[in-house]
């Protein structure tokens, strides 16, 4: 993560959002300018706030770091606790890690489990849009094939987003990716032992070959705060005959609304920083994404 101003700007947008997603707490204001830690700002006075569901203390979340009994190693592996950024080390201020992006005007976790960073991964499982008769779709303008992903829509704020979750203690990414796909786009855990079978089979077919990691590393997302953050690591699978996928029905589960087969291109709305991730899923498979031939010079 850089500390320029220019990449705060773009990478830094959704973790300064109010209210606090769940909440009616309004963050402390933080201009563009004030955003990096380099900046000085004596005045700087963020809310503090972690919500009830964390304070509760579920088996997934840390204790508060004034509890005597509550040591945790940062930057290295703490047991089966990954605390270890992907970004490179964190600075840690008064006992609390501080986020490497910069400031978002809120102390505390809010709804994050984990002081520190919060590892999820992303399965984005695509194919390309065919016509009944099994053909590739050109678009019309670019002339690039057009690829589809499995998108859900999110219960909780009801934006369209790739179908991933947070890795489990001592769980590889590797099985996250795969668990979480299944969870949430295929409603694995309400199916019988036989349909589960079948699906895992498909599925390991799916996951066993070569894949491109996208993105790995902090994610710009409304749920950070200045002690805890996201980070992901986003993994393209790709379907290239289309044959896996047609066999394994999409059906909506755990935290998924809807789920569907989605067109590649720039008008896509998503959760977070998915569109950056499935921008750069199109510009690697040389798929289909914008209608406008100036080049892209915005970056992520």
């Amino acid at each position: 993560m850089s500390g320029s101003n220019g990449s705060q700007k773009n990478s830094h947008n959704k973790a300064r959002t109010s209210p606090y997603p769940g909440s009616k707490v309004e963050r402390s204001r933080v201009p563009n300018e004030k955003v990096g830690w380099v900046v000085e700002w004596q005045d700087y006075n963020p809310v503090e706030y972690t919500a009830v569901s964390v304070l509760a203390g579920p088996k997934w979340a840390d204790p508060q770091i004034s509890e005597s009994n509550f040591s945790p190693k940062f930057n290295e592996k703490d047991g089966h606790v990954e605390r270890k950024s992907q970004n490179g080390l964190y600075e840690i201020e008064n006992g609390r890690p501080r986020n490497p992006a910069g400031r978002t005007g809120l102390v505390g976790r809010g709804l994050l489990g984990r002081w520190g960073p919060n590892h999820a991964a992303d399965p984005i499982i695509t194919r390309w849009k065919r016509d009944s008769s099994g053909n590739k779709i050109i678009h019309p303008v670019s002339g690039k094939h057009i690829l589809q992903f499995v998108a859900i829509k999110r219960k909780d704020c009801g934006e369209w987003a790739i179908p991933g979750g947070m890795v489990d203690p001592g769980e590889k990414i590797s099985a996250t990716l795969k668990r979480e796909f299944g969870e949430e786009a295929l409603n694995s855990l309400q199916k019988t032992s036989a349909e589960k079978r079948e699906i895992e089979e498909k599925l390991h077919k799916l996951f066993s070959q070569d894949h491109l990691v996208i993105y790995k590393g902090y994610v710009d997302d409304p749920r950070n705060t200045d002690n805890a953050w996201m980070e992901t690591e986003a993994v393209n699978y790709h379907d290239e005959t289309g044959e896996i996928m047609d066999n394994l029905t999409l059906e909506a589960g755990d935290d998924a609304g809807k789920v569907r087969w989605v067109d590649i291109n720039d008008k896509l709305k998503l959760y977070a920083s998915h569109s950056q991730f499935i921008k750069l899923v199109a510009e690697k498979r040389d798929a289909h994404w914008s209608e406008d031939s100036e080049p892209d010079c915005h970056g992520l």
